[in-house]
């Protein structure tokens, strides 16, 4: 009996990783298509990477944030001026940096004397963490069962409905928080018309737009961050995941208007932030802002793409719907995609489910077209298996 909490089915003990490969304990070598669930942007022990940590490791792990911390300074002012914001908190992971957005947004009314101000819009299908205040925002009641009262002033409401966003506002309302691209709900692809029309509604009634872009942001969708599609600025961001390339890394950033409420003792992070975290942060940013590196991930995600409209229409009994954005990809299933997954671990190409019925691929943003084709392939081999076995069974009945 394993002395692990029971909150995870497991399968596969990996050993080791090297660029767009695992390999488990047996040495059986997987295709990559999941990263962590959207975490090994560069893959798996990335040079750079490797060499900064082994650096740093010699350096300083950790001090505290009650200190000057010089890598987290450097990673923080880099993100500034790469994005929309003046300001950077720094946490562990995507649920800190929402939880960090959501109690600033509250904050920065609270210090305008606006204190009913606390209510924030959210949409059905979002994911935004496991925290009791992530659970509350994202609104899934399978999420929130069993924990107690909900945290209140959350409401929600379908998106890409512009009107039943507006109506839902009034003067207990302080901001609306969206994915600009929902991963665990399906890899639903918000409207660039919607984001536009969210911006305009926040200018209107003097709101906070917050965006989660812990899986969708640093260059997965192949640009830098989601919200650019739209030409819009959010107020506040939460990121994580690829930000950090694997290593525990998650931030909030927000405009300085609105940074400024968070004085000392309205927040803090033992962890967040620390030498090591933003040491490999930067060595991350290293990569990813490379001039040709945002390029590689649009032309990778239009090979990616082409190949499973394809796989749609040679297998249309199967594949109901593709989308999503850059290498953040969801193939809609008209059978229960869990089993998919097992089927595709078979043959040694590792994806993930997402709600919805939608096998999720998230590979790492280094892929090239020859691991597409063999994830292609793969994905393929799959299916047509079971194309097989359902005329193996029709035959049968025939005959019977």
């Amino acid at each position: 009996m394993s002395a692990l909490f029971g909150t995870y089915n497991r399968s596969i003990a990996f050993t080791r990783g090297k660029g767009m490969r695992l390999f488990s304990s047996d040495n059986t070598s997987y295709l990559d298509f999941m990263s962590g669930v959207g975490v090994n942007s560069l893959g798996h022990c990335d040079e750079h990477l490797v060499a900064i940590m082994k650096d740093q490791a010699e350096k300083l792990w950790h001090v505290s944030n009650i200190f000057d911390i010089p890598e987290q300074e450097k990673l923080a002012q880099r993100l500034v001026d790469v994005s929309f914001a003046d300001a950077v908190f720094f946490t562990n992971s995507g649920a800190e940096a929402v939880e960090c957005a959501i109690k600033t947004a509250r904050r920065y009314y609270f210090d305008k004397d606006q204190h009913n101000r606390t209510d924030i819009i959210a949409f059905k299908g979002a994911f935004h963490g496991r925290t009791l205040g992530t659970i509350a925002a994202g609104g899934n009641p399978d999420y929130t069962k069993g924990f107690g009262e909900v945290l209140a002033g959350f409401k929600h409401v379908a998106p890409n409905d512009i009107k039943a966003v507006e109506a839902l506002i009034d003067e207990n309302t302080a901001a609306i928080l969206i994915e600009p691209v929902q991963g665990e709900g399906g890899v639903n692809t918000i409207t660039n018309e919607f984001m536009r029309s969210l911006r305009k509604l926040c200018d209107k009634y003097d709101l906070l737009l917050i965006l989660d872009e812990v899986q969708c942001g640093c260059g997965r969708t192949g640009k830098l961050f989601a919200y650019e599609f739209s030409g819009i600025e959010p107020d506040i961001m939460a990121l994580a995941k690829g930000i950090g390339g694997g290593f525990p890394l998650g931030a909030c950033l927000a405009k300085k208007e609105i940074a400024k409420a968070m004085i000392p003792g309205t927040h803090g992070s033992t962890y967040g932030g620390n030498p090591m975290a933003c040491a490999i942060g930067n060595g991350v940013l290293d990569r990813i802002l490379q001039p040709d590196f945002l390029p590689h991930v649009e032309k990778m995600s239009q090979k990616l793409n082409w190949h499973l409209h394809q796989l749609q229409q040679r297998f249309p009994q199967y594949i109901t719907q593709v989308r999503g954005k850059g290498l953040m990809v969801g193939i809609k299933l008209t059978f229960p995609v869990a089993k998919f997954v097992t089927k595709l671990r078979e043959h040694h190409l590792l994806a993930v489910a997402s709600g919805d019925n939608v096998l999720r691929l998230l590979p790492p943003l280094i892929v090239d077209e020859v691991d597409i084709t063999e994830a292609m392939n793969i994905i393929t081999t799959s299916f047509e298996e079971l194309e097989n076995k359902e005329l193996e069974k029709q035959k049968e009945e025939d005959n019977g």
